[in-house]
Parts: structure tokens; C-alpha cells; sequence
């Protein structure tokens, strides 16, 4: 592995951080003020530093290390997190991530906001805020004040009394303490990427550092092991910091080596404690004798020896008991340590381990999959066509390869599946960046952000949600004032939320602003010229023509919104990923968008069809029921519109056949299947079909890009007979039964 592939894991291992960071950030912003949720925040960051500072990022380092100092204040309580400290906390998260990025891809960083940060978080750190130790240490600089004024002359010299205190003496000594630190490495520090030095390299930035390295278990150079570690360093550290300070610093390290920390009173203490305490026999005679004289060297010596003489022989019980009690403390703290490796190894092992896997790879394995699906259906539709009775060994060995050809694959798409909740983090700072510049004060709410998706999906995501999300800001939400006259809360609520329904995914983008206005909105597609004047629409209608090309409410054009580019880059990015958008608004109360998205872009269940000799799939997703119409059901409305009963409600039934120009004239709908579908809006429509072949799983594969946009179709897949059969775009062949015409747009709404 070569610097640039360790310099891109280290990167990832950044976009974790960050999100990591914000995450916690976030969490604080809503009132959490547990201490794990600092400390991972403090962690996230000191991390990021710690990496980059490996790879030469001074840029970077610099700008973290003010950014670690401030949350470090907050982890020792020096600093209360509180709305107006988070906001410039969660800017400075924007900052690293703006100098992460331009370091991994070359880009530049806006200079002047970091500077304004960096004094930002310099000023916090130096309790210009507020803060309990702040109040506490502030009468220790009392007895300063004397010195401050200088006091009259009380003779002619000149010569002024400065009063002062001898309590003052010592209290530098006492601030700042010196702490001995016992770091001795073991070989799974070094295997697991850390490195000695710079452990040492920010345990001396805390303070005044000496250090000693022991190399007295260095073996010969013919008996050393490359990936042993033989060092034993003794630090000694001066530092106000305080021992937390200096734990995390080996706090990713603390597991792989022997750490000892203690400041240099603990460590005299424990040396005296350790010292064997011998009673010394006397004569009290003696003191009658000569006690005005001192002893002579000769007698003094004569009586050390007989000191040692007599104890030896009167201790040795109680030592050898001592021993034994040492010793079973000992035994009874090496099992202890013993079974907390054993639990955390469990822990370990229960938690999981993940490895990084290039992109490229995972798509290559889904094609090959898809590939594999394929060749089963086909391996499989042959075998059934030579063999009617369908009991042979093959046509038994087929269904039990079918059966893990589907298990491969959705193994393998399990493996792409992951959760938004890297886009929705990146929707909080778009949030905060337009309501700053728009004046409003609002806050995002997520929910489900582990629900997962293909990655593709995900991928794509990101772009229509960020004009969701600032068309919300700008337009939705209004501003305190407003809000405040109408009986709301001034701070405006958007929430994003996502969920599982039906095999696809819904996502929700909801804010409790104004509401659509329908009439301004109505009126404005007719000064545009989308509609005319005498036109009849529904609340529905009225609503969907946000999504017209060139609309804009908008007065004027600004740096957020305007051109009318936005909520149409919306539905084509929504469409292109086979999806479709919803629109819900009650005027006052706010507007819901609903996203609905397949989970993945790669199979489907479908309901293989045929109409009019084509050989059509409809998503399985989109299908609620299917029945066998009969002919008292069905009625006829208007001159070519007909309608089915069912379960005593009338439902549009529509013709696939005549939709798609397969067939010049209706066929009877006695003679063909129905099947219910749910469409775009909610709205049920009957498809007519000629009959079912069965359901199947099928791999997708794009038409406009091998072959042309089909209007009404969606895409493409391999049949088990080697046949290309279409898959059916539903919510274009319902809209087109309402008298719209088949979209010439890229329309893969069926898909999913």
C-alpha cells in the first residue's frame, strides 16, 4: 500500500469524522449535555487533527487544533454550550469540512471566515464567555490590585511599600503540576498504525516535556523481532492541562500499551508507602548512660548491624505472609484482567468488522449477478419446456439454484444498501447557511436516517433535496416577524424524514410555514404563460405547477432563488431515479413533499404481462390487487371512458393496448386481466391487460442509454427466453388516460 492509498483511507476515515462531529454538534444544539456526546465530538476532531497533522496538512492541523482547544473547554465544563457558542462551533464544523475537502481535492477555502473563526473559538477558549471556573478563579487576582496603584511616597527616597502576600508564593507550582507518565508500547500499537513519536509529539504541546527512553530489552540485532516493541519511555510533563488532557492523547492507543500516569507527589507518596518499615530495638538504659553524647561512627555501625541481625530472624514470618498476600492480589487482578479482555474481545466480535471495498468492485458484482439471474431464468425456462411433467432431478436441481441465485443477490444488493444519513447531516448545514442569509431562525429535524437504500440512490439524492430544503427556507418558512403575528413560534421547523413502504422508500420533507398560495401561484403560471386564464385546476394541479420549467415565485432574483431552475431540476432528478414526487399543502399550517424511490436500480419483482402480443413488466411495487373483470362490472362513461366496480366504488379502467398505440381499438375488458394499481397522487387506476405469464424477478437495464426514451416505458430487461421485454412506466400510462400526453422525458417512475 503506497502513501496516496493511506492518504485516501485517511480522508474517509475524515467523512466519518465530520459526520460524527455534526452529528454530536447537533445533538448538543437540541440539549443533550451527556459527556459521552462531548467527548465524541472532541474526539471526531482531535482524530482529524492527529491524521493530518501525519500527512503534513499544517492548514488543516492548525485551524482543528484551535477548534479542539474550544471543545475542550467544554468537556472540562470551562465552557457552557450554549445556543450562541454551538452556532460558532457548528460553523467551524462547516470550516473543517470545507479545508478536509480542499485538501483531499486541491480547492481552495474561503480564508477570511476561518480567520473570523479562529478568533471566534480563540475568545471562547479564553473565557470571554461566562463560565463557572471563570467565577471561581476570579478572586485569586484580587491582591493584584494593590500593585496596580501605586501607593504615595512615605519618605524622601522615593521608595513606595508594595504590599503583597506570602500565601501568593507557590501558586505558579500549584497551577501548573508535574505529572510522571510511565508509556510503554506493545506490538499492536505499531500493527494497528500508530506511531510512538507522534503520541510524544502531542503530549508535548500540552506543556514542558522531558522524556527518557529505556532501552534495556533491545535484544541483539540477530534476535530482534521487526514487529515487537521494546521501548519504554518515562515522561515527565508539567502541565496545567490536567490528567484528562494527557489521557486523550492515548486515548485510540491506551489498549496497546501499558500506561501510567501520576503526578510526581502521587509518585513520591507511592515510593515512601513502598518502603519497608523495620522496627528498630533500643535500650532506654542507654539513654541514662550517655544520652547528652552522639554515638561514634564505629558504635552507630555496630548498631545497624545488630538491627539488621535481629529483625531477620524476628520478620521473616510476617514477610513471607506479606509475600502471600501479594501474591494472591496479584493472581486475583491478572484473572480479573483477564476476563475484561475476554468481554471486550466479545464486545469486538459482537460489534462486527467492516472492510472498505472500491465501488467499482460492488458494481461489477452486481452485474455479474444480474448477469447470473439471466442465465438462470433462461437455463430454467428451457429445462421446463423439455420436461412436462416438471418432476425430473434437472428441474429440481433448477428451483433449488433459483432459490440461491435470489439469495446471492440479495446479499449482494445488501451489500450497496446504505443509510441516508449521510445526506440528511448535509442538509443541516444548507439549512443553517440560506437561514442565515435570508434572516430566519430554523431548525431541521431528522428522522429514520438509518433507514437504508441502494447507494446509487443515495448518491443521487443529494442534489433535488438540497433544492427542496432551500426552497423550504426561502419560500415555506416565513420570517420570525411574520410568524410571531400569526401565533407561531418564531424559529420556523423543517422536517426530513425517511421510511420503508411497500419496497420502496418514502421521503418527507415537511415545514410548518405558509402553505402553497394557490392563487399566486395560479396567477403567476399565467403571466408566464403555463396556463390560460380560463383554465379549471384543481387544488392538485394548481400545486404541480411548481414544478414547470422557468417558475419562480420569486419577486426577484437572488443568490438562493429566482430563476424558476430549482423544483424542475427536482421532479427530472426524482423521475430519473424511477421515482415520483407528491405535493400536500394547507394554507397557514405548511407543505408536505412526498418522495417516493426504489429501493435499488438494479432488479425488481414484476408481474410479467402480455397486451397485444408484447410482452410487457409492471412493477410489482405499483400493483395492489389483480381480478378477472366480469361484465356487470363494467360501465361506460362518456364516449370512450370506462369504469370497473369494485367493492361498491367505481375505479378508471385503462387500456394499455390503446395507451401505448399496440392496437388501434379497445379490446373487451371481459376477455383480459385488470390490474389495480396505486399511481402518482394517490389515485387507483385499473390497467387492462391481455393475460399474466406469472411473476419474476428481473434485471433492469436502461433503454435510453442502449437504445431511446419509449414514452410510457421505462426501461428494458432479458426474459428467461432470451426475449427483451418492456418494463412499463405506470404513473405515464395513467397520466396519459387523463389526457396528457406521453412524457418525452426521462421517466422511470415505474422502476422499484
Amino acid at each position: 500500500m503506497d502513501m496516496n492509498e493511506i492518504k485516501e483511507i485517511f480522508f474517509q476515515e475524515c467523512e466519518e469524522q465530520l459526520a460524527e462531529l455534526e452529528s454530536g454538534l447537533l445533538k448538543m444544539n437540541d440539549g443533550d449535555r451527556d459527556p459521552e456526546t462531548v467527548n465524541a465530538v472532541f474526539r471526531a476532531v482531535h482524530s482529524i487533527k492527529g491524521g493530518a497533522g501525519a500527512f503534513g496538512l499544517d492548514d488543516l492541523v492548525a485551524f482543528a487544533h484551535v477548534f479542539e482547544t474550544t471543545l475542550d473547554c467544554v468537556r472540562s465544563n470551562k465552557l457552557e454550550p450554549t445556543q450562541d457558542v454551538l452556532k460558532v462551533m457548528l460553523k467551524s464544523a462547516d470550516v473543517l469540512a470545507d479545508l478536509t475537502n480542499a485538501a483531499r481535492d486541491g480547492g481552495s477555502v474561503d480564508e477570511s471566515r476561518s480567520r473570523a473563526l479562529v478568533k471566534e473559538l480563540e475568545a471562547l477558549a479564553n473565557g470571554e464567555l461566562p463560565s463557572p471556573s471563570a467565577a471561581v478563579e476570579a478572586p485569586v487576582a484580587k491582591p493584584a490590585a494593590p500593585v496596580a496603584a501605586a501607593p504615595k511616597p512615605t519618605d524622601d527616597s522615593g521608595f513606595a511599600p508594595i504590599p503583597f502576600s506570602f500565601d501568593d508564593f507557590g501558586d505558579d507550582e500549584a497551577e501548573m503540576p508535574t505529572y510522571e507518565i510511565s508509556f510503554k508500547p506493545r506490538h499492536e500499537l505499531y500493527s494497528k498504525g500508530n506511531d510512538a513519536t507522534l503520541l510524544l509529539r502531542d503530549l508535548s504541546r500540552l506543556g514542558e516535556m522531558s522524556s527518557y527512553c529505556n532501552t534495556d530489552a533491545l535484544p541483539g540485532v540477530d534476535e530482534i523481532d521487526p514487529e515487537a516493541a521494546y521501548f519504554h519511555w518515562v515522561i515527565t510533563l508539567k502541565t496545567d492541562k490536567g490528567e484528562e488532557a494527557i489521557r486523550a492523547v492515548f486515548e485510540f492507543a491506551e489498549w496497546d500499551c501499558e500506561l501510567d500516569i501520576k503526578t510526581i507527589e502521587a509518585a513520591a507518596a507511592e515510593a515512601t508507602e513502598e518502603l519497608p518499615m523495620i522496627p528498630v530495638p533500643f535500650d532506654l538504659s542507654a539513654l541514662d548512660e550517655g544520652a547528652s553524647e552522639a554515638p561514634s561512627a564505629q558504635s552507630q555501625s555496630d548498631v545497624e548491624a545488630a538491627v539488621v541481625a535481629a529483625e531477620t530472624a524476628s520478620n521473616v514470618t510476617k514477610l513471607a505472609a506479606a509475600a502471600a498476600r501479594v501474591e494472591k492480589k496479584e493472581t486475583a487482578a491478572a484473572a480479573a484482567a483477564a476476563a475484561a479482555a475476554q468481554n471486550n474481545a466479545a464486545a469486538a466480535a459482537a460489534a462486527g468488522q467492516t472492510i472498505r471495498v472500491d465501488l467499482d468492485r460492488v458494481d461489477r458484482l452486481i452485474n455479474l449477478v444480474g448477469e447470473l439471474v439471466i442465465n438462470q431464468a433462461m437455463l430454467s425456462q428451457s429445462v421446463i419446456e423439455n420436461d412436462a411433467t416438471g418432476t425430473s432431478a434437472v428441474n429440481m436441481g433448477l428451483e433449488e439454484l433459483q432459490q440461491l441465485t435470489r439469495e446471492i443477490q440479495d446479499s449482494v444488493m445488501a451489500i450497496r444498501a446504505q443509510p441516508v444519513k449521510p445526506v440528511f447531516q448535509r442538509m443541516s448545514r444548507i439549512v443553517r447557511e440560506v437561514a442565515d442569509m435570508v434572516g430566519k431562525s430554523i431548525r431541521l429535524v431528522t428522522e429514520g436516517e438509518n433507514t437504508e437504500v441502494d447507494k446509487t440512490v443515495i448518491d443521487k439524492l443529494a442534489e433535488p433535496l438540497t433544492h427542496m430544503i432551500r426552497n423550504a427556507v426561502d419560500h415555506g418558512i416565513e420570517s420570525p416577524e411574520k410568524r410571531t403575528a400569526a401565533g407561531k413560534d418564531p424559529e420556523g421547523t423543517i422536517k426530513l424524514t425517511a421510511k420503508h413502504r411497500s419496497g420502496r422508500i418514502l421521503i418527507e420533507l415537511q415545514d410548518d410555514g405558509a402553505g402553497i398560495n394557490r392563487e399566486r401561484v395560479k396567477q403567476k403560471a399565467i403571466d408566464n404563460d403555463l396556463i390560460s386564464p380560463d383554465a379549471n385546476l384543481t387544488d392538485e394541479e394548481i400545486d404541480n405547477l411548481i414544478f414547470a420549467p422557468g417558475f419562480s415565485t420569486a419577486d426577484k432574483i437572488s443568490d438562493i432563488s429566482g430563476r424558476g431552475v430549482g423544483m424542475d431540476v427536482v421532479k427530472r432528478s426524482i423521475q430519473a431515479l424511477g421515482g415520483r414526487i407528491n405535493i400536500t399543502s394547507k394554507p397557514g399550517q405548511g407543505s408536505v413533499f412526498t418522495m417516493s424511490l426504489p429501493l435499488t436500480l438494479a432488479v425488481l419483482d414484476g408481474m410479467v404481462v402480455t397486451v397485444a402480443g408484447q410482452t410487457l413488466v409492471v412493477p410489482l411495487t405499483a400493483i395492489v390487487e389483480t381480478l378477472q373483470p366480469e361484465a356487470s362490472a363494467i360501465h361506460s362513461f362518456g364516449a370512450s371512458h370506462r369504469l370497473i366496480s369494485i367493492r361498491n366504488s367505481f375505479c378508471p379502467l385503462v387500456d394499455v393496448g390503446r395507451i401505448l398505440n399496440f392496437r388501434a381499438t379497445q379490446a373487451n375488458p371481459v376477455e383480459g386481466v385488470a390490474l389495480l394499481v396505486e399511481s402518482e397522487g394517490g389515485g387507483q387506476r385499473a390497467l387492462m391487460v391481455d393475460a399474466i405469464q406469472g411473476q419474476r424477478q428481473v434485471v433492469i437495464k436502461s433503454l435510453e442509454a442502449n437504445y431511446t426514451h419509449v414514452p410510457g416505458i421505462a426501461a428494458a430487461t432479458i426474459l428467461g427466453d432470451g426475449r427483451v421485454a418492456l418494463i412499463l412506466d405506470v404513473d405515464a400510462v395513467v397520466g396519459a388516460s387523463r389526457g396528457q400526453a406521453l412524457r418525452q422525458e426521462v421517466s422511470l417512475a415505474a422502476v422499484g
